[in-house]
Parts: structure tokens; C-alpha cells; sequence
């Protein structure tokens, strides 16, 4: 049951993901935080996480991978976690 929860989460990541890349808007809804993954500077993915993640210890490992290699000046404009997406998907995807 944990698995089937855990995937359906990190589907409705990834819709939402796709949602906002599809429309010409950047704006994100109340209660997410958009968040760009990957390891290549070219090829980073937007993502939009639910606010409640900041306080998942696995999680905040990725905001500190973060940290450590950008400080407060991301490339992006917008906050960006140097990890593959897979490994992104994978971490988020164990919360509820």
C-alpha cells in the first residue's frame, strides 16, 4: 500500500511538472515550491513539490547537495538541486 502511495505521489509530481511547463505562466499555486532538478546545466527540469516536503529529513539532504554547490546564487533563477531526476523522483516519491 506504501509503494501504490508512494507512486501516485511522485506521478502527481510529475503532472504537475508537465502542467507547468506547458503553459506560458510561471506562477505556482499556493502551498508548492518550484524547484529545478538535474546534473546538467543545460537540462534542468522544473518541478513544483509541496511546501510539506521542506521538513523531510531526505529531502533537506537534497537542499544541502544544493547548498553546498550553489550557495545562494542558482543558475537558474529559482532554487535548483544538482541531482538526476531519477534519484529526485525516487527520494520524493517516499513521502505522502
Amino acid at each position: 500500500m506504501a509503494l501504490l502511495r508512494g507512486l501516485l505521489g511522485a506521478k502527481r509530481i510529475i503532472g504537475l511538472s508537465v502542467a507547468a511547463t506547458s503553459k506560458k505562466t510561471v506562477s505556482v499555486p499556493k502551498g508548492f515550491l518550484a524547484v529545478y532538478v538535474g546534473e546538467d546545466q543545460v537540462q534542468k527540469k522544473r518541478y513544483l513539490v509541496p511546501v510539506s516536503y521542506l521538513s523531510q529529513p531526505s529531502f533537506q539532504a537534497l537542499l544541502g547537495k544544493s547548498e553546498e554547490e550553489f550557495g545562494f546564487a542558482h543558475p537558474m533563477g529559482g532554487l535548483t538541486i544538482p541531482c538526476p531526476e531519477d534519484t529526485f523522483i525516487n527520494v520524493t516519491s517516499r513521502f505522502q
